[in-house]
């Protein structure tokens, strides 16, 4: 049993309303077929089928206050409460207090001591990881998890070997933005087809994609359409390529934000938990909070009768 885990940063379930709500105005027929031909939207509720679960997730945790990714992404890849731990939600990074829990409680700490191989497949270019090395910049709550295994960052030449996959899924933002030219050069179906590749050689495998938080923050309509179109493209390919029979792919979020773009905060709104395999039933059993997924994960990777 194998896990892959499809993380969109700031996505929850808003209204059917597509003047604000890319959700409601983006073609994504790979997206809805995991969750009955239905947008991804407040108003789908739980839904069923024979190989995937959409499951609304709550991400307040029962503490006032509107959901961080510090605290969530942390709730997520530890099992813990952690709002309720250190008394508030915090973000964009991880404070002191959430640090601490991760460090202690980190998901891929705990499988890799466990015997189990765990790896964040996302790359990072060269100054972001000359920062972290020197302190300039704090890790995500997800990265802090991933480290905490002791296994490095996947880099540059990960990525031009293609054994890691940049945030944003293709080359191009690296070729563009950052003016990287020695880059493979894949559509955003195939970058699907290599994560799944790449998941097949771990336990539990996870990919943090972050875009969609700054365009709930700072981005326009369109921009949310085209992201979402492009993950539908990945995602299609990852299904694909996918031994639904050998594993799991869950999409999850953090928080919500990108669903309602007439507000530049986050929302209070519940995020979307999909589940694709045979097991998602056994997955999606009893599931309702960011701190349900490690436990769900557990049950799949060490309890598989």
């Amino acid at each position: 049993m194998r896990i892959l885990t499809l993380f969109l940063d700031g996505i929850g379930l808003g209204d059917a309303n597509p003047e604000i709500n890319p959700f409601a105005a983006a073609d994504t027929p790979t997206m809805r077929s995991l969750s009955n031909g239905k947008r991804w939207l407040a108003e789908t509720g739980f839904q069923e089928s024979e190989r995937a679960r959409f499951i609304p997730t709550d991400a307040r945790l029962n503490v006032p206050g509107r959901p961080q990714s510090g605290t969530g992404q942390a709730s997520l890849l530890t099992g813990l409460n952690v709002p309720r731990q250190i008394g508030r939600h915090y973000g964009p990074k991880p404070d002191a207090k959430t640090r601490a829990i991760i460090a202690e409680h980190s998901y891929f700490r705990r499988l890799t001591r466990g015997g189990k191989s765990a790896r964040l497949l996302t790359a990072y270019p060269p100054r972001l990881l000359a920062d972290f090395a020197r302190g300039k910049t704090l890790r995500s709550s997800i990265q802090q998890a991933a480290f905490a295994s002791g296994a490095p960052h996947y880099n540059l030449d990960d990525v031009i070997k293609r054994r890691a996959l940049t945030a944003e899924w293709t080359t191009d933002s690296w070729r563009d933005n950052l003016k990287i030219n020695n880059l493979p050069a894949y559509s955003a179906s195939e970058a699907g087809r290599l994560l799944a590749r790449l998941a097949a050689r771990n336990d539990f495998s996870f990919h943090s994609h972050w875009l969609t938080d700054r365009i709930g923050h700072r981005g326009t309509l369109q921009r949310g359409i085209t992201t979402l179109e492009r993950f539908d493209a990945v995602l299609r390919g990852a299904l694909d390529e996918w031994d639904a029979s050998e594993g799991l792919i869950v999409i999850t979020s953090d928080h919500g934000n990108m669903e309602d773009l007439s507000t530049r905060r986050h929302t209070l709104n519940q995020i979307p938990t999909v589940v694709f395999g045979e097991r998602a039933a056994d997955f999606a059993a009893d599931y309702t909070s960011l701190t349900d997924f490690v436990p769900a994960c557990d049950r799949m990777l060490f309890h598989q009768s």
